[in-house]
């Protein structure tokens, strides 16, 4: 049994960390411009609001029922709302056009610190790193098991649809710092969640927690990353670039998301 643990525990580890793959981007963008931060942003909301639509909200409704699971999706966008009114807004919306228009006047590219984008950075975090938590449970369970090829199957989908969770992380922030080593710490953090989540799982949660407790924190995770890309992401998008950049870029992040879990069927 100890053997199956530690494999369960490896398993989940590595699909955890794969936001690392994703997060590998920032060290690719040699002159960032907010064309290509319109686009990153858009990715970013587009892999959130797909997942959650298309994964978490509707893995709650089909184990617990509608009702149950769109109550635990709507208890999770108020319970990040009231986290976001809790968050000081330490910038002013002057101030980071001021800094918009200073960047693009000088050099044409986007190299400076807007607190505004670390914070959607930080919350896009949030959100994934909650996201993962009950992943780590769902993988480390699965594997742990002893059925090795429904723990390889789980981890490996999970492991997939996290590469693009890490862009989602790793972009805003490295357009808010300029440094790439704090994109992929960020990034890197948020994935840790996941083999985290097995741990606390396995020693605290795990006897106590229900397919039911478990489908309705799916759906509440939902709410999070629903709120945290139609309040956080998507406005901020479009401060930096035409809207048909910003959909491009909402697209491309729910198609990738699509592909990811069509590997599942």
């Amino acid at each position: 049994m100890q053997l199956d643990l530690s494999f369960a525990f490896l398993l989940t580890a590595l699909a955890g960390l794969s936001t690392g793959i994703g997060s590998a981007i920032a060290y690719f963008i040699r002159q960032p411009r907010y064309s290509y931060l319109a686009v990153m942003l858009g990715f970013s909301a587009g892999v959130m609001v797909y997942i959650s639509f298309a994964e978490l909200l509707k893995t709650a409704i089909d184990e617990v029922g509608f009702g149950l699971a769109n109550l635990s999706f709507f208890v999770g966008i108020a319970f990040i709302a009231v986290v976001d009114m809790l968050v000081p807004h330490s910038y002013e919306e002057e101030q980071a056009e001021d800094t918009h228009s200073s960047i693009v006047s000088k050099q044409g590219t986007s190299t400076g610190q807007p607190s505004v984008l670390m914070r959607a950075g930080v919350f896009t975090a949030l959100g994934i790193a909650i996201h993962n938590f009950p992943e780590g449970l769902v993988t480390f369970s699965s594997a742990a098991t002893g059925d090795v090829a429904l723990g390889m199957a789980v981890a490996t989908a999970i492991a997939i649809h996290n590469i693009p969770e890490g862009i989602a992380v790793s972009a805003p922030i490295f357009y808010a710092t300029g440094s790439r080593r704090r994109a992929f710490l960020w990034s890197f953090l948020s994935g840790v969640a996941e083999p985290v989540g097995a741990v606390i799982g396995y020693a605290i949660l795990l006897p106590f927690l229900t397919p039911t407790l478990l489908s309705s924190l799916l759906a509440f995770v939902a709410g999070i990353m629903v709120y945290i890309s139609l309040d956080e992401l998507l406005p901020l998008a479009h401060k930096y670039g035409q809207e048909h950049l910003v959909i491009t870029g909402v697209g491309a992040g729910m198609l990738v998301m699509a592909a990811s879990l069509f590997l599942l069927l």
